[in-house]
């Protein structure tokens, strides 16, 4: 088992064994053929030293989470089952999420000195509707920041989320003489979250290249996120929270950010091929395969620090989605912040240990997937619990015990599901822009000078999110990086058919 806290305790105390691997730790390194690697190698010692497995269980909150979830669609049969807490599906669609915080900040704080030239003023309750939540806009703010001034500090950026996906940022155990500075030091080295994927994301293609990359002779890595097209701010609108001059001047003026994450006025364009990589690699978790694992997932409210209880429920739509159902999915929720319920991590390893020796007993023909459904105990339902280890009831809590917010992604057209780090475009209409009032639907009054704005901010159209997103393709399971001759295969490739085995001849 690769647990860790109280579960791993209550593991060892029945007799299973725990394991961990330094690389399959999100905060030490968020690459998902590393953490897969590293796994398979922790796997194939204990074989070596103990004797044959009978599953594997992942357990993690936050970006443990965010690692058993994509190493389990990228590399199924790493695990049999596996307990998020505090979920995320994976890192990129969230970079998607914190972007557009980053984003939404700097319009906030750049408005402060230009409100009054501009005419537009927002209230705190005005600007979180646009962020898809409930919270004040500082604490809703506080995963993003977006200043072009480094250093970041704590102070600047709480939780850091965003200076994480900085390439000057400093890096750990590494001189400053040989980091990335782009005044001073363009050729050194890069510490983002992207740079630590490089090899499954690819290079900035040279029709795209800064003056940096020009000259150091190469691209930097891609960035697999966009905001072309994304109307921020589109239902709240709709339902007049707030005023069609808000909605015009966030949209002509929310930019976007160069490939250093510094901001500039135009809208991010996603690079290629790293968008496209991006999915076939898992750093984008489309769940076309991870129906074949047990999956059960506790999650509790989120006071605002930056777990979302909407991401388990995202899980749940891809795998409807891909799928047509989410039978191998159970959420068990409770009011403790994050987590749900204090016993539920322990409560949800005695239920999967049940559930996957039940699989293990199954010896009919059914593939990998029916076998994780149909073997699901009758018992094993979505649960609410109360906080304290008791079950209440044997479905979820709802919306005033675990609140679901959304993102302001989704508040501009997007569905739960998330996973669109590019939309199709479909033109900028003003009819199709309308409120609903008491009932009552109307074409939202523009004034010409708004619906210029408008039209300025979204060139091309605007996101049709009815549609797949640009590049969006299923996730390829097992892929290698790297040829014969050690040269890099930027993309992956798949690694094929595992090797049959032969007996031995008798002696």
């Amino acid at each position: 088992m690769q647990l860790s806290g109280d579960v791993a305790s209550h593991a060892l105390g029945l007799g299973y064994m725990t394991a961990s691997t330094a690389l399959d730790n999100s905060g030490y390194d968020c690459n998902v053929a590393v953490q897969a690697e590293s796994l398979v190698m922790a796997k194939e010692h204990i074989v070596k030293t103990y004797g044959t497995l009978r599953y594997t269980i992942g357990e993690g909150c936050s970006g443990g989470s965010l690692a058993i979830y994509w190493v389990a669609n990228a590399y199924p049969g790493i695990y049999q089952g596996i307990l998020p807490t505090c979920s995320f599906p994976d890192a990129m669609t969230s970079a998607t999420q914190v972007a557009d915080y980053a984003l939404l900040e700097h319009y906030w704080l750049q408005l402060q000195t230009n409100s009054a030239t501009r005419g537009v003023v927002w209230s705190p309750t005005q600007f979180a509707s646009v962020e898809g939540n409930a919270l004040p806009v500082d604490a809703a703010l506080s995963v993003g920041c977006l200043d072009p001034n480094p250093p970041y500090t704590s102070q600047s950026c709480p939780t850091g989320y965003f200076y994480g996906a900085v390439p000057y940022f400093p890096c750990p155990n590494l001189s400053t003489a040989d980091e990335y500075n782009p005044q001073t030091n363009p050729a050194g080295d890069r510490c983002s979250i992207f740079d630590l994927n490089k090899n499954l994301l690819g290079l900035r293609q040279p029709s795209v290249w800064s003056a940096n990359e020009k000259a150091i002779g190469h691209g930097f890595t891609g960035l697999p996120i966009d905001n072309v097209g994304v109307e921020y701010g589109l239902d709240a609108l709709e339902k007049a929270e707030i005023t069609p001059a808000q909605f015009a001047d966030l949209n002509a003026y929310i930019g976007g950010a160069d490939q250093d994450l510094d901001p500039v006025p135009n809208r991010m364009v996603a690079d290629q091929p790293a968008l496209a990589n991006a999915y076939r690699t898992g750093l984008i978790n489309e769940t076309n395969n991870l129906n074949q694992t047990a999956i059960i997932d506790c999650r509790g409210p989120d006071p605002g620090a930056a777990h979302d209880a909407y991401r388990a429920f995202a899980v749940r739509a891809r795998l409807d989605r891909e799928h047509g159902g989410h039978g191998n999915q159970l959420i068990w929720e409770g009011p403790a912040p994050i987590i749900a319920d204090q016993q539920c991590e322990i409560n949800a390893f005695d239920a999967m240990n049940r559930w996957l020796t039940a699989i293990g007993n199954d010896h009919s023909s059914a593939s990998t997937a029916a076998k994780v459904v149909n073997d699901k105990p009758s018992d094993l339902t979505d649960r609410c619990y109360d906080g304290r280890g008791d079950l209440l009831f044997n479905s979820l809590c709802g919306q005033t015990v675990v609140p679901v917010y959304g993102t302001a992604r989704m508040v501009a057209g997007q569905p739960i599901t998330t996973d669109s780090n590019k939309c199709q475009l479909e033109p900028l209409t003003r009819s199709d822009i309308a409120w609903t009032i008491g009932g009552v639907t109307m074409p939202v009054p523009f004034t010409d000078a708004e619906w210029a704005e408008l039209e300025k901010a979204f060139p091309t159209g605007v996101c049709d999110f009815a549609k797949p997103g640009v590049s969006q393709q299923p996730t390829i399971p097992w892929q290698t990086y790297q040829k014969a001759n050690g040269e890099v295969i930027y993309g992956g490739r798949p690694m094929g058919a595992p090797p049959s085995s032969e007996p031995l001849a008798p002696r």
